[in-house]
């Protein structure tokens, strides 16, 4: 692997500011962002590329192979959690291997953002279309893990209480999806005119606010390495290896629908990705026998500085070696 891909990547302010952050909580510093900004952040971040994703579709417009990747993506974020939760049923109950599993089927809107840096860092192109695949991505891994715990969970007697609409309503209409989704759809409705409007916001400060929320994220994934000590050496394991299959199923089917090396390299982020706020949120409000500190450590404390330190630069040097 090409050292300089991974050096690159670290002296990325943004990635620096992560590193920052970890270090605060490691030196006992009394550095903290004030709790209503990091969601503001958070929002700030989706809405802006959600926007860019939609401005782009609108200039490339919809052809075969933009939908066969949707396809894919949704493909994929439905098939990851059901073989990631045979293989945690090895060492786990049914509840925690969903859960664990819907977590790594599902996606990091930040990862993709820090990969979508990354690229432009070094003048590699990608397509809007990747935003929309992202927001696909979201919740079929929701649904597909609450759909292993009612197969394979003991039955209760509070299963008729069981609501698929409730289940639903937090897949689709959780409030980053639907951000998502809705800046992409408007983005695509105002094209190139609304693209000069909103342009200074969601381009102009883009990088700034992103170092924030990663010098946030350092602090809480800081924060949560201590929670590791509970997952056991397997999970651990986990956290970092499943990732690499996954990017390495994602960089094979890339290769086979020709996406290039840029969208091949979201596309195997997207894959390797796990989420730490959307499904986490899903699975506490509807299989609350999961244990939180299982699946949001693993995501965030291992999986996420995995992939933004290591895992994006070694995944475009797989895609090179492939030739995506």
């Amino acid at each position: 692997m090409d050292g300089s891909l991974i050096l690159f990547n670290i002296l990325n302010p943004p990635v620096l500011f992560f590193f920052m952050g970890m270090l605060a909580v490691f030196w006992k510093s009394d550095l903290e962002i004030p709790q209503p900004l990091p969601k503001l952040f958070s929002l700030y971040l989706l809405l802006s590329i959600g926007f860019k994703g939609g401005h782009e579709l609108a200039d490339s417009g919809i052809n075969l192979q933009i939908a066969l990747t949707l396809i894919a993506a949704i493909f994929m974020a439905a098939i990851v959690p059901v073989y990631t939760f045979f293989i945690l049923k090895l060492k786990l109950d049914n509840y925690n291997a969903a859960a664990i599993a819907a977590t790594y089927g599902s996606i990091s809107a930040v990862t993709f953002i820090t990969a979508s840096s990354f690229l432009e860092k070094l003048h590699i192109s990608y397509g809007g279309h990747m935003v929309a695949a992202l927001a696909l991505m979201e919740s079929p891994a929701i649904i597909v893990g609450l759909i292993l715990v009612r197969v394979f969970a003991p039955k209760t007697e509070d299963e008729q209480e069981f609501s698929w609409g409730k289940v639903m309503h937090e897949a689709f209409l959780n409030g980053s999806v639907f951000l998502l989704v809705g800046s992409l759809i408007v983005g695509l409705l105002t094209g190139d005119k609304g693209w000069e409007k909103l342009q200074p916001f969601t381009q102009g400060i883009f990088y700034g606010v992103l170092t924030f929320f990663l010098l946030d994220m350092g602090l809480i994934a800081a924060k949560r390495i201590k929670d590791l000590s509970k997952t056991g050496s397997f999970l651990i394991g986990f956290s970092v290896f499943i990732p690499i299959i996954n990017a390495i199923i994602g960089i094979l089917i890339s290769k086979v629908l020709g996406m290039g090396e840029g969208n091949g390299l979201l596309f195997a982020v997207l894959c390797a990705s796990a989420s730490y706020i959307a499904v986490p949120a899903a699975m506490r409000l509807t299989v609350p026998e999961a244990n939180p500190s299982l699946y949001v450590s693993m995501a965030l404390a291992l999986t996420f500085p995995f992939n933004i330190i290591v895992g994006i630069p070694l995944y475009l040097q797989i895609i090179k070696l492939v030739g995506v």
